[in-house]
């Protein structure tokens, strides 16, 4: 099936690949961009095994690579993560967690399994 630019039916969003938890975290980013680092603060709206999704105060571009600092449910540290901006609608942007060491990934699925229990 072709897509029509002037066909006004609405297609399908691409399934996930992993289910996403509601999760209301404090997020703290930056960003290196023209030659300086820029840092954002945001608050999380959804958590899943491959991203985090939130409300930051300023914006970012699809594509852009960042790092993100949160402490997840039930973790005793703060996590650090690198991800890359996959989309921004207004001021929430949705982020693809990129080479997580083992210890991230455990953290990041016991806080899903944690949620997904507790949702």
């Amino acid at each position: 099936m072709s897509t029509n630019a002037a066909d006004p039916t609405p297609q399908p969003a691409p399934k996930r690949r992993y289910p996403r938890f509601t999760l209301d975290i404090r997020l703290r980013l930056e960003v290196f961009r023209s030659g300086t680092t820029q840092s954002f603060w945001g608050r999380s709206r959804e958590l899943g095994q491959d991203g985090i999704g939130g409300t930051f105060t300023g914006e970012l571009e699809p594509g852009e690579v960042v790092s993100l600092d949160f402490t997840l449910p039930i973790a005793t540290k703060p996590i650090k993560i690198r991800a890359i901006v996959r989309y921004r609608k207004g001021r929430y942007h949705g982020f693809e967690f990129l080479t997580l060491t083992g210890d991230q990934r455990g953290m990041v699925q016991r806080a899903c399994d944690f949620l997904s229990a507790n949702g």
